[in-house]
C-alpha cells in the first residue's frame, strides 16, 4: 500500500507544476501587462513571462519530488 501512495503522490507532484504553470502563464497578463499592448508584444515581456512560469513550475516540482522521495525512504 505504501508503494501505491508513493506512485500516486509522485504523479500528482509531476502534474501539479503543469497546472499551476498554465495558470501563471494565463494570469501573467492581468498582473504585469496592465493593458499595454506595445509592452505585451515585446521580447522583454515574453522572456519575463516564460521565466516566471518556468521558475514557479520548477520550484513546485522540486518541492513535490522532495516530499515524495523523503516520505518513501522508510
Amino acid at each position: 500500500m505504501d508503494n501505491t501512495f508513493t506512485i500516486i503522490f509522485g504523479i500528482v507532484a509531476m502534474l501539479l507544476p503543469l497546472v499551476v504553470g498554465r495558470l501563471v502563464w494565463k494570469r501573467f497578463d492581468q498582473y504585469f501587462g496592465k493593458g499595454d499592448e506595445v509592452y505585451m508584444d515585446s521580447l522583454e515581456y515574453f522572456l519575463k513571462k516564460i521565466g516566471l512560469t518556468i521558475l514557479v513550475a520548477f520550484v513546485l516540482l522540486w518541492i513535490g519530488m522532495s516530499l515524495v522521495f523523503n516520505g518513501s525512504a522508510s
